[in-house]
């Protein structure tokens, strides 16, 4: 069925709900009643098959502008696993060795303790710099030949593969980078040419001026007073040494959300899209590696990607348990941890939180792929009450083997 605008709600909410995904089209409307949800869209595929495809609610925060079928945002750390996929799809063609060193692609990496550092290490999240010590000029997240050379020379915060800590910005350039050195193309071209482009997605590592009207500017999200603080944010807060601290905040005064950045290709956070776009990203990840006539991988190196490939019970920048694949975060439920910082999927799942709480990610157990995206941004790195009620609503929807969400 086709969902009209309607004016019993307290937004207009667009788009399509098949039958069977009611809970889905409830709990996207209950996000904007009682979560502060200003404006998202969330899209989920099955077999390919788009069942869920809505968006509303508003573009800026006086409400004035309707969020439209077409419009795009920030997405953060989603965009981690476009640039993950854009290395796969190296490997997979032979291009790329994971267990070879960074430096026999980069050779300016070998520098300061890293000369054995692999390439798996920069998907996972073990190689050891996830951040810069020394200041980060002005504006510098938008100058990758600077950012890349900072990194190069960088010594890292431990032996590379030795411990998990999340790469928050870092990881952007350092894969990227990989993929540049292999493909011969700048990361934002390569992703368009192989995987934007074949598969109609309007998703961009590096915006497009003609593409800038559409997209939903960023609301901050604001603490409230009685929410504690994490782990994480102490650390941020209290010590201006620490991995956190460095991690989040020496990127140069980064705004997301300029015209400059969207424009540069942050491989690690900023790349622009929607929630329909990210399940399009995801759905043949979830149906053996092609659809529609593209074959994006093959079956065996999907399988590959999703298999854990780093844990560990305290991250070294997020300060919580994490457990990643090869680029993709995995299952994080973390128990009764604050919002934001639990990743709850399928245990055969793989995908991507953004800041804020948008996600994308596949399914290939149940062949689902799902895409949240939205302007008002929500507590923590992982999920929040928002996106993660949306992700138990289309679990709820259809079978699910055993080690489902709980």
């Amino acid at each position: 069925m086709v969902l009209p605008a309607t004016a019993v709600l307290p937004v207009p909410i667009h788009g399509l709900c098949e039958p069977g995904f009611e809970a889905v089209a409830a709990a996207f409307e209950k996000n904007f009643k009682l979560h502060g949800e200003v404006g998202a869209s969330v899209c989920v595929q099955l077999g390919g098959r788009t069942v869920v495809d809505l968006w509303g609610g508003f573009r800026d925060p006086q409400r004035t502008q309707p969020w439209q079928a077409d419009t795009v945002s920030i997405v953060f750390s989603c965009t981690k696993a476009a640039t993950a996929l854009c290395a796969h799809i190296l490997v997979d063609r032979g291009l790329l060795d994971l267990n070879a060193p960074v430096a026999q692609y980069w050779p300016e990496f070998a520098q300061a303790g890293k000369q054995d550092a692999t390439v798996v290490m920069a998907l996972n999240h073990t190689l050891g710099l996830p951040a810069l010590r020394a200041p980060v000029p002005l504006g510098a997240f938008a100058d990758w030949s600077y950012m890349v050379q900072r990194l190069a020379a960088e010594a890292p915060f431990w032996p590379p593969g030795t411990r998990v800590g999340y790469h928050m910005a870092t990881y952007g350039w350092l894969v990227g980078e990989l993929v540049r050195r292999v493909s011969g193309q700048s990361l934002g071209r390569f992703f368009h040419q192989e995987v934007a482009l074949p598969l109609g997605l309007d998703f961009w590592i590096g915006l497009p001026p003609a593409v800038g009207k559409r997209v939903a500017p960023l609301l901050p999200y604001v603490r409230r007073v009685d929410t504690p603080r994490t782990r994480f944010m102490e650390q941020v807060q209290t010590d201006p040494t620490s991995v956190p601290h460095l991690a989040l905040l020496n990127n140069g005064r980064y705004k997301a959300d300029s015209p400059a950045m969207r424009a540069a290709e942050v491989g690690g956070t900023g790349g622009v899209s929607n929630a329909r776009a990210l399940a399009g990203l995801y759905a043949p990840l979830a149906n053996g590696g092609a659809l529609y006539g593209v074959r994006l991988l093959s079956a065996q190196r999907i399988e590959a990607m999703r298999q854990c490939s780093a844990q560990t019970p305290f991250d070294a920048t997020l300060c919580l348990p994490t457990r990643f694949g090869q680029g993709f975060m995995l299952r994080m439920g973390n128990g009764a941890a604050a919002q934001g910082q639990s990743l709850r999927i399928g245990e055969s799942a793989f995908g991507h939180a953004g800041m804020g709480g948008s996600i994308g990610f596949a399914d290939p157990a149940i062949g689902m792929s799902l895409g949240y995206t939205m302007n008002q941004l929500g507590a923590g790195m992982l999920l929040n009450e928002c996106g993660q009620t949306l992700v138990e609503a289309a679990y709820a929807s259809v079978p699910v083997p055993a080690g489902g969400p709980h």
